[in-house]
């Protein structure tokens, strides 16, 4: 509790802190407020209810020290405190002066809300609520009070916990808002960083691709380079549509990407366009959320792309049900792969693809088998 206390504003001895971190009202306010009060209890005392001299000297004493502590933080309030009693008792002790016992009330808000020992917080409340009783034993037992005096001490030192737990309850969900925005953006930037990988690697790849098989057969087949390099053209278009489409989105413009289970089918016809064997099979009518449509669209066109880049010979089949309370994908690859140098380079597709899975709420396994490749995907409809 003493940490919560030197983040939120005070010291564990209840000195206020130059800076106010969120936990407490602004320290300029609590010196002009206590200041302000004390100066005026002083007052009330000391014009209605005059006493001797040294009663008016001992009351003095106590509206001095309350403003003093809070505007000398290194002041120990449990010292202040005890101080302020004393004063206060030899200040009524001869049935005069009486309103300083208000400066013991707000001692008791203070040491409610500042004093972050809970066995220090209830022993001083206990001497302040022993100050009454110690007068009346004191003073002539005429027109005085002390069990309302107890609890006019009492009652505010329960106020001042309270307050206190309100501030750090404050501060603590300021604390909890922002780690959230944090965690928002964090989340955001993956978001924008799969579907960057997901646009450009992707629409790269396709484009290198074929310009690679167009700058083979150049010479020798001028035809087939024509071809190639028509599809590297296509699959460019197509790439700068989609990330048109997209950067639209994040914009929140009209006219995003309709990534969704129907858009599978245009993935799968402009990779058969770049050359790659594949079919398309599609069964199911269930309703699919948008963001579940959208990370099974987004791992189809990653795991399509990963078959044009490793398995561009192999006969590739795509499989997509929406039934039974969930929607499965499986992308399998069957026939010669070029298998990847073993290097320390991160696989992001593979790691962009279980995210989204991941995130979607569903799971996703990819891996070798018999004769090829397959991407097995389900993710819940709820």
């Amino acid at each position: 509790m003493g940490e919560l206390g030197q983040t939120a504003g005070v010291d564990r001895l209840g000195g206020l802190n130059a800076a106010d971190e969120g936990g407490l009202p602004e320290p300029g306010l609590v010196r002009v407020g206590v200041t302000v009060l004390a100066a005026g209890v002083g007052v009330l005392a000391l014009t209605t209810d005059p006493g001797t001299a040294a009663d008016a000297a001992w009351a003095l004493v106590a509206v001095v020290l309350l403003p003093l502590w809070v505007w000398l933080p290194q002041l120990p309030l449990r010292l202040v405190v005890v101080a302020v009693l004393v004063a206060a008792v030899l200040a009524t002790r001869g049935g005069d002066v009486e309103p300083t016992l208000f400066l013991v009330s707000t001692a008791a808000v203070l040491v409610g809300w500042f004093e972050w020992s809970t066995a220090w917080s209830v022993g001083l409340v206990v001497l302040a609520a022993l100050c009454p009783l110690v007068v009346r034993v004191l003073m002539p037992p005429e027109g005085f009070s002390q069990w309302i005096w107890v609890l006019g001490i009492v009652f505010p030192w329960l106020l001042g916990v309270l307050a206190r737990q309100q501030f750090a309850l404050a501060h603590r969900l300021q604390d909890a808002r922002a780690e959230l925005a944090e965690q928002a953006v964090a989340g955001e930037r993956q978001r924008i960083a799969r579907d960057v990988h997901d646009l450009v690697g992707h629409g790269l790849a396709a484009v290198l691709l074929q310009i690679t098989s167009a700058r083979h057969v150049l010479r020798r087949d001028p035809d087939a380079a024509d071809e190639a390099l028509a599809a590297a053209e296509t699959a460019g278009r197509s790439s700068m549509a989609e990330l048109r489409r997209t950067m639209a989105l994040l914009r929140d413009e009209p006219g995003g990407p309709a990534a969704d289970l129907d858009g599978i089918a245009e993935v799968v016809r402009s990779v058969r366009e770049q050359g790659l064997r594949v079919r398309y099979e599609r069964s199911g009518e269930a309703p699919v959320p948008d963001g579940v449509g959208i990370a099974v669209h987004r791992i189809a066109q990653e795991a399509l792309a990963n078959a044009v880049r490793h398995a561009p010979d192999a006969e590739t089949a795509v499989v997509l049900t929406a039934e039974d309370g969930a929607v499965k994908l499986t992308v399998t690859s069957l026939g010669p792969l070029r298998v990847r140098e073993r290097d320390e380079r991160p696989r992001y597709g593979l790691v962009g693809m279980r995210e989204r899975a991941e995130v979607a709420g569903g799971e996703l396994s990819a891996g070798p088998v018999a004769g090829g490749w397959e991407v097995r995907c389900r993710v819940p409809l709820t």
